[in-house]
């Protein structure tokens, strides 16, 4: 009958009534038919899917009120795995295949219950035969002593789940077993009810109660929607591959489910066809309530990018972003000092009053100005080819930052994780709910596991991989754990990969005794503490993930560990985005690290990673902060749009900062703070208050991590942090590394900061070499106090919105081979003790040079020009000698002097200065230019600097990364249970 022949509608109603075996006849009829039965999907296949004895709901028990994709496709998914039990049997020969078929046609059906063929299952099992099938009526029936199968049969409980209850303990000793629709409660002399060890067993729709499952290779085992409650638990050991589908496990008293010990290398018949039907498992994903924020963040956009194309474009100007973020114009000025305000010196005063400049900007004539854009560093102020402008010279933050790469990226350039995302061996666990209980899966002894969109709520700890055992995690949630969700230990290893991980009461990934996962991918947030702890010479390459809204730092690092952190995003914490404490190491490269409450980065107490080509942005308090004793290579990374500095140093740590974009953060750009400095904790700042709880921004870099009220240990259930003996001595670790001696500022940009470019408030050595400083709405450089040697040497400190460099009384500094231009106050300005040799100060609105006070001091070989003002001030009892510099006169109309001295100063000499004025009378004098050398900083590296002066950026390598041993115990909860 063609199809045609009646309405579509009456078809449908027609065919509701046919059974399934009729429905696949209809499906072979031709093309049209075809169609037909499979647009029943949402009425006659469901009502069948739903109607099945042997199977639940496709989606029970994690979401059991979600409709599946196809109700066909679930129905025909169920049959295939019920058949697995019965394909025991040689394969490629005809006679054998015969015999298989007329074996499942010969096959009996026997009843056992009251009034039945058998009372007992005792007396049924004792007389069937191959494959024959046992129906028990409902009831219970309890066995006294083990029973065991010695031949593949079937036990089927008839009528709804619960109706047959069995106390009893199986032993399988044969190659194949199926039960189905059976409750299994222990008998009184076993905890265990049922066990194989060679032989594959099957459940289908059962229910173990205070009971436990075990399996040991080569046996296998696959069980669907079975359900594991009041203390109810899997041992599985050593097998090759078992799979549990659709299971729930509650209340369990230990781990719901134990895989030990490595699969062992003989299999048994039924592993190729668990492998085939693995691979016949579509992926699964598991939707969260818990979901990223939606909408553009600051500095970011949403939705996933084309490969090649990982990178956000967002045009953002500073005055958006402080509206967006309630950051008024008084914050841009204020600095945690009062000096820059009221304590202007003489000099520049009597150049702001009549007859003087202003910081207003006017035109001046332009042919009496030396040019000097082409020095060393003119390349970085340069527009691009495509005629943009570069971030140093734009007034904008960036607009480019990179998205994570997706899961197929990242499996596309890492072949390790690619063959473990294909991986099969162990135990195979999907679409389980795993929930109120102690644990989940706990993977140890080279055990293998992979689990795929499950749930585990409101366990201990989700899972636990430990003794060099080997997991694979897809798609799963872990939620609400009472400890950390997931823990690796004792050289675990494995792929972790997108899954949402979120709530629980400790960190959400602990890391730690050389355990080395790949984390790709997944939403870890909304953690009560840390996201990820990596620590106790823990390892692992963390990649592409969101890691957000934690109320502790998102990625910690401390006690040797030594993890990749790289492409992720990690934004919106409560504390500091990524903390490195007590000897942490780590290469933290191209993450994306914003809208954090407290440092973006946080590096102290033998912190010492290597901070590379990072995106830290839009930061509540400092961008980084390297606390005491903290160490590190920071290098290449774009520190912008942070409320409080772009990178916060305290004086007694030793880290290197190379090449970094430092640029339109509200306070300093960069600022050096001596050890634990009293001043430094008493200021306040707009928008200070709530940042890190009620303390003061200074007070919180001081003492942060420190102490914590009432602070949880990062061990479980009482384990005691004994390092093994393996870990490295302190002599060891710092022998492979090159020795530090003088913290290094190298090659960064600091620009259109709100107050001070680089703030020097030291008592330890500081080396600034071939910065450029510019754009800052404060002073370029300021050295307030410094009693050992600071050396600023081949900056470029230019057009600032006060003075270039301001070094105050009693502070040791040389300036050496630095290009000071156009800035709105004076070019130097120095009270203290040191030298300004070789330095090139032209076209700064006030004085050119400035020396006053109590200085001692020598001003040699300098290139002067001011705007307006003298080219070179000594003001008060300056001791020293000014020479051999040459003074170009500034504006024409310029009546101050050049070369200027207190006629009362008898301890400064003044020898062979050339001062060379303006020649009205000669129109056709050649220009003044900067030859000989060209103008400063030039772009060589500064002469006369030896290796441990200038060391390379070589000096910090990713070598051996261990750190020394700590003692066992919980250090009385202080150093070790304090998470940033």
């Amino acid at each position: 009958m063609e199809v045609g022949s009646l309405p579509v509608e009456l078809w449908r109603v027609i065919l509701a009534y046919l059974p399934l075996p009729d429905l696949g006849r209809c499906c072979q009829v031709c093309r049209a038919w075809r169609e037909l039965i499979l647009s029943l999907d949402n009425t006659r296949w469901r009502q069948l899917c739903l109607g099945c004895s042997e199977c639940r709901h496709p989606n029970w028990p994690s979401q059991p009120h979600r409709e599946p994709a196809s109700w066909r496709d679930s129905l025909k998914q169920h049959a295939l795995s019920t058949r697995t039990w019965t394909q025991n049997g040689p394969e490629l020969q005809s006679s054998a295949c015969l015999h298989f078929f007329r074996r499942r046609k010969d096959r009996r059906v026997w009843h056992v219950g009251s009034g039945c063929e058998f009372e007992t299952l005792r007396g049924a099992l004792g007389v069937v035969g191959p494959y024959d099938r046992v129906v028990l009526h409902p009831g219970v029936y309890e066995e006294q002593a083990e029973l065991v199968l010695k031949v593949p049969v079937e036990l089927v409980g008839l009528g709804r789940l619960g109706e047959v209850a069995l106390l009893v303990c199986m032993d399988q000793q044969c190659p194949t077993a199926r039960l189905c629709n059976l409750v299994f409660m222990p008998p009184w002399f076993s905890t265990v009810v049922y066990k194989t060890s060679w032989g594959h067993v099957q459940l289908d729709n059962c229910n173990f109660e205070g009971a436990q499952l075990q399996v040991r290779g080569p046996g296998s085992c696959q069980a669907r929607f079975c359900s594991f409650s009041q203390g109810s638990s899997a041992h599985l050991l050593g097998v090759v591959l078992s799979l549990m589908d659709s299971c729930d496990f509650s209340g369990s008293d230990t781990a719901s489910v134990t895989v030990e010990g490595p699969p062992v290398s003989e299999r048994n018949w039924a592993c190729k066809h668990l492998v085939a039907l693995a691979r016949t498992f579509p992926s699964c994903g598991v939707s969260g309530s818990n979901s990223p924020p939606s909408g553009p963040l600051p500095g970011s956009t949403g939705g996933n990018q084309p490969p090649g194309s990982n990178v956000k474009k967002e045009l953002v100007s500073i005055e958006d972003w402080q509206r967006r973020n309630g950051v008024d114009a008084a914050c841009q000025g204020t600095v945690i000092e009062s000096w820059s305000d009221e304590d202007r010196s003489e000099g520049e005063e009597e150049n702001q009053d009549g007859g003087g400049i202003n910081n207003t900007k006017k035109t001046l004539k332009l042919d009496y100005k030396i040019p000097c854009d082409h020095h060393g560093l003119s390349h970085l102020l340069r527009p691009r080819p495509d005629g943009s402008m570069p971030l140093v010279s734009s007034p904008d933050p960036p607009s480019l930052a990179p998205e994570p790469l997706t899961f197929q990226q990242e499996l596309d350039r890492d072949p390790e994780a690619q063959m473990l995302a294909a991986s099969t061996l162990g135990c195979f666990l999907r679409r389980c709910l795993f929930r109120e209980g102690k644990g989940g899966v706990h993977v140890s002894n080279y055990g293998q596991a992979r689990l795929e969109g499950n749930v585990f709520r409101g366990l201990n700890y989700a899972v636990r991989c430990i003794q060099n055992s080997t997991i694979v995690m897809l798609r799963n949630e872990v939620c609400e754990c009472r400890a950390s969700g997931i823990f690796l230990r004792l050289s675990a290893q494995g792929l972790i990969a997108e899954n949402n991980i979120h709530s629980n009461g400790e960190a959400g990934l602990d890391i730690r005794k050389g355990a080395n996962p790949i984390i790709l991918c997944n939403r870890i947030h909304s953690g009560l503490r840390s996201g990820v702890v990596v620590l106790g010479n823990g390892k692992g390459s963390i990649r592409s993930n969101q890691i957000y809204n934690n109320k502790e730092a998102g990625v910690y690092i401390l006690f040797s560990g030594n993890p990749v952190v790289s492409g992720n995003h990690i934004f919106q914490g409560q504390a500091a985005g990524i903390a490195i404490n007590e000897n942490g190491r780590g290469m933290i490269t191209e993450n994306v690290i914003k809208e954090n409450q407290w440092g973006g980065v946080d590096i102290r107490r033998g912190g010492d990673p290597i901070l590379k080509n990072n995106y830290i942005c839009y930061g509540y308090s400092d961008g980084v902060v390297v606390g005491e004793r903290g160490r590190g290579l920071i290098e290449g990374n774009h520190v912008y749009c942070n409320k409080g500095c772009g990178v916060w140093v305290m004086s007694s740590s030793l880290p290197q900062l190379l090449g970094n974009f430092i640029t339109h953060n509200c306070m300093y750009g960069l600022a050096v703070f001596c050890r634990k400095d009293p001043e430094n904790m008493e200021g306040n700042w707009p928008g200070q208050e709530g940042i890190g709880g009620e303390a003061g921004s200074g007070e919180r870099r001081g003492v942060e991590g420190e102490r914590r009220e009432g602070q949880e240990n990062l061990n479980e259930e009482g384990e005691l942090f004994a390092w093994e003996s393996d870990l490295d001595s302190e002599d060891e670790r710092h022998s492979a590394r090159r020795a530090i001696s003088v913290a290094l500022v190298e090659s960064n940009c600091m620009s259109y900061n709100g107050a001070v470019g680089l703030y020097v408030k030291s008592s330890e050595p500081l080396n600034v070499f071939a910065n450029l400083v510019n754009g800052n709405r404060g002073t370029g450089i300021a050295v307030l106090q410094s009693s050992q040697l600071t050396r600023l040497v081949t900056n470029c400190i230019l057009e600032n919105g006060r003075g270039g460099i301001t070094v105050e009384k009693d502070c040791r500094v040389e300036l050496r081979g630095n290009g000071i231009y156009k800035n709105c106050g004076h070019g130097v300005s120095f009270c203290g003790n040191g030298q300004i040799l070789e330095n090139d100060v032209v076209g700064n609105r006030g004085y050119g040079i400035q020396v006053l006070g109590g200085a001692d001091i020598k001003v040699m070989r300098n290139r002067v020009q001011p705007a307006q003002g003298c080219g070179v001030a000594v003001l008060g009892p300056v001791k020293g000698v000014v020479h051999d510099n040459v003074l170009f006169q500034g504006h024409p109309g310029n009546k101050k002097e050049l070369l200027h001295m207190d006629a009362a100063n008898e301890n400064c000499v003044l020898r062979n200065n050339s001062v060379l004025r303006h020649n009205h009378s000669c129109t056709s004098a050649p220009p003044w230019v900067l030859e000989n050398p060209p103008p400063r900083p030039l772009a060589s590296s500064p002469s006369g600097l030896s290796s441990s002066q200038y060391p390379s950026r070589l000096g910090i390598s990713m070598t051996t990364r261990i750190s020394a041993t700590v003692e066992s115990g919980c250090h009385n909860g202080s150093m070790f249970c304090s998470i940033l």
